[in-house]
């Protein structure tokens, strides 16, 4: 795809594209490669994004998060040094400290909602009418890291397209139902209570799909898709327009099936039985609502 540079172009382009018979086939199933418009976008280089991050810092600064250090691959998140930072000073050193700067939920700027609303309007029009009335939550995340810096391996509640901004880096994704990969075990660990619970295996490495990004590229990455991502030797800034679906019957099995393992039984896991699913899935719903409104209180 040839590169636009000009706003006039931007503004009239279609910002992301993807062959369609693919995009169909693999949607939320498998990840594929898809273009994309925005990597010369003025709201995407690092002084406007110095610019958002004062902006974030005064009227939301939960939405800002920095850490730093030498990252493993199978390094858990919270082991990860998050020491205190000044937003604008952190993106002025972000080519020296080997840190990872994250603008949560940037949809929040007026300036920045626009990378939702077109963004998620143009895949759902890959999709089609359907895919409107399942979303739940719709976020987008800016990402900018550091040259070198690892992203540890991982699994996300959402459906994810990462497109690439600036600089290059390299992402591995593997089949969510591999399950010498990714165990059920640790999926009902990850939709229940640990976040970090899915567990890097060196030696299964070559089962990932490797994917080189730069400017003008990116990844479609399916909910719970394991993954990590490597920097190269330069300032990477990454967009990732995101979702996490209404239906949670699936997750709501994982999490049933966590409670059955902890009273010594070997559940079926899910997808095997949609009615079992369906019951699993209304038995922890209260559950599950009582923890988030727990949560929201405080």
């Amino acid at each position: 795809m040839p590169a636009i540079t000009t706003p006039e172009a931007i503004s009239s382009a279609r910002w992301i594209e993807a062959e369609q018979q693919e995009f169909s086939d693999k949607f939320n199933r498998a990840s594929f490669q898809v273009a994309h418009q925005l990597s010369a976008h003025p709201l995407l280089q690092l002084p406007a994004l110095m610019d958002l991050a004062d902006r974030t810092l005064k009227n939301r600064p939960d939405d800002l998060h920095y850490d730093m250090g030498k990252i493993r691959v199978e390094q858990r998140w919270d082991a990860i040094e998050k020491p205190p930072f000044f937003p604008r000073q952190a993106l002025r050193q972000i080519e020296e400290c080997s840190a990872w700067f994250i603008f949560r939920c940037a949809q929040r700027d007026p300036n920045y909602r626009v990378f939702l609303d077109r963004g998620l309007a143009e895949i759902k029009a890959m999709i089609g009418s359907r895919l409107e009335s399942e979303i739940l939550v719709e976020d987008i995340i800016i990402f900018v890291t550091s040259p070198q810096r690892v992203t540890t391996y991982h699994v996300d509640r959402e459906c994810n397209f990462l497109l690439q901004i600036r600089g290059s880096k390299t992402i591995h994704v593997f089949d969510r139902e591999d399950r010498e990969v990714l165990s059920n075990e640790e999926l009902e660990r990850f939709w229940s209570v640990d976040f970090n619970a899915a567990v890097y295996k060196p030696h299964l490495q070559h089962r990932a799909a490797s994917y080189k990004l730069a400017p003008g590229n990116g990844v479609h990455i399916p909910v719970n898709c394991p993954h990590w991502l490597q920097n190269d030797d330069n300032v990477s800034v990454s967009l990732s327009v995101n979702f996490q679906f209404k239906d949670g019957r699936r997750a709501n099995a994982y999490r049933a099936n966590y409670l059955l393992r902890k009273l010594g039984l070997n559940p079926t896991p899910p997808g095997k039985s949609a009615l079992l699913d369906t019951v699993k899935s209304r038995a922890v719903a209260p559950l599950v609502w009582a923890k988030k409104m727990q949560k929201r209180l405080g």
